[in-house]
């Protein structure tokens, strides 16, 4: 029996993808319709580890993953950068012509919007995943009726592409973050990259001094995203992603970010994916 991977979606989506390529074809995937019933898979151990998207490079963060991470304390054990390819999908006969509707995922559409501008004779509809929606087309015989999707989805439901590669911006690329419920030891000669959140105060200057201490510690700050503090309006906390060359560096600017900041917490240490 392979290990249980979680995935936001199902087979044929760029989270099944995305675990094949990271672990392997010897998986059992646990499909997911949301992120939430992901992390909840994970914590009644009914899933080993994760797979979830956290930020594109043109639609930018999903916030709402970090607060997940967080909030159910995951630790981030690794990550995916895949790039991204969608294509316009229907049932075998239909052409352009006959299209009245496309379905996606919202950050799918959003991606394939010059495109679906140059069809104003398609309606766009939001739906949970790429891949469902191109199952739906098969099983249900969805005559009209379009999914943006990747090409593995066309093959898995046979369904037929009539427009490949429709995305704006060709070079598009999604970041995804492998997570499990324990931290995973990984030897520290190993470790490249880190995700770190934590808060500051209102003083002047507060945010430029923890910036500065990764800065002075040989750190290279790859990301930085706020989210508000729901039960404090207007505080905001800081998720931060950093790479390094050396470890002793990182456990040096811990030990003084955990010192100059509140409720400073490392969610995962792990190899960097772009080297």
């Amino acid at each position: 029996m392979g290990l249980k991977i979680a995935i936001q979606g199902i087979k044929g989506s760029n989270h099944h993808q995305v675990a094949l390529n990271y672990f392997g074809d010897d998986i059992d995937l646990v499909e997911c319709m949301s992120f939430h019933t992901l992390v909840d898979q994970l914590l009644n151990r009914q899933a080993d580890k994760g797979v979830m998207a956290i930020e594109n490079s043109i639609a930018g963060s999903i916030i709402p993953n970090y607060a997940l991470v967080y909030h159910n304390n995951l630790h981030i054990i690794g990550e995916y950068y895949l790039n991204i390819h969608h294509n316009l999908m229907v049932l075998d006969g239909q052409q352009l012509s006959d299209i009245k509707e496309v379905r996606s995922h919202p950050m799918a559409l959003l991606q394939c919007r010059e495109y679906l501008k140059s069809q104003p004779h398609i309606k766009m509809v939001e739906d949970v995943d790429t891949a469902e929606t191109a199952k739906q087309i098969q099983e249900n015989q969805l005559k009209g009726i379009a999914a943006i999707a990747p090409a593995v989805a066309a093959d898995l439901y046979d369904l037929k592409i009539i427009e490949p590669e429709i995305q704006t911006i060709k070079n598009n690329s999604t970041r995804f973050i492998i997570v499990k419920t324990q931290n995973k030891e990984m030897p520290k000669e190993e470790i490249n990259k880190a995700s770190i959140r934590f808060i500051t105060d209102h003083k002047r200057g507060s945010l430029a001094a923890v910036l500065n201490v990764m800065s002075d510690c040989n750190l290279n700050l790859t990301k930085i995203q706020s989210l508000p503090i729901i039960e404090t309006p207007w505080k905001y906390a800081f998720f931060v992603d950093i790479t390094f060359d050396d470890y002793n560096h990182f456990a040096k600017a811990k030990s003084l970010m955990d010192i100059m900041s509140e409720d400073f917490k490392v969610l995962g240490e792990y190899k960097n994916a772009r080297l």
